[in-house]
């Protein structure tokens, strides 16, 4: 059976275009942060994004509607997920112990926040050759 190009890229680029949404099925860590007017913009540029993809791969309705609904079970099962670890976790740590650890993970993140921009440049000592300036006479 021979694939076309389009047959063996097209779920690729799904995948890559629809990770956002699986992050998004993750709980949201804004939670009770924000208006339902945000959550509702959100969830409609996700959808116009999604359909997009869905265009540009030349998908059919058929396609779409069964993409749709595995990502639906997908949501469900991460929450569900989510759910059993944060019941596991408690089990280990008590209600002071995860809000130190919640607000620890909180610092880190605001320390690292920033770094790395430029894409690909790692702080001021990791310089490219094209922007160092020869003199020539």
């Amino acid at each position: 059976m021979k694939m076309s190009l389009r047959q063996i890229f097209a779920p690729a680029l799904l995948a890559f275009a629809l990770t956002p949404l699986a992050f998004a099925a993750q709980a949201n860590p804004h939670e009770g942060h924000g208006s339902d007017v945000d959550r509702e913009a959100f969830h409609q540029r996700m959808e116009e994004r999604r359909q997009e993809v869905y265009d540009r791969a030349g998908l059919s309705e058929e396609q779409q509607t069964a993409l749709n609904e595995l990502n639906a079970e997908h949501y469900q099962a991460m929450q569900t997920l989510r759910e059993e670890h944060q019941e596991k976790v408690a089990d280990i740590l008590s209600e002071e112990e995860r809000e130190a650890l919640k607000n620890a993970m909180k610092e880190v993140r605001n320390e690292h926040r920033g770094e790395g921009k430029g894409h690909g440049r790692h702080g001021p000592h990791d310089q490219h050759e094209d922007n160092v300036e020869i003199d020539s006479e």
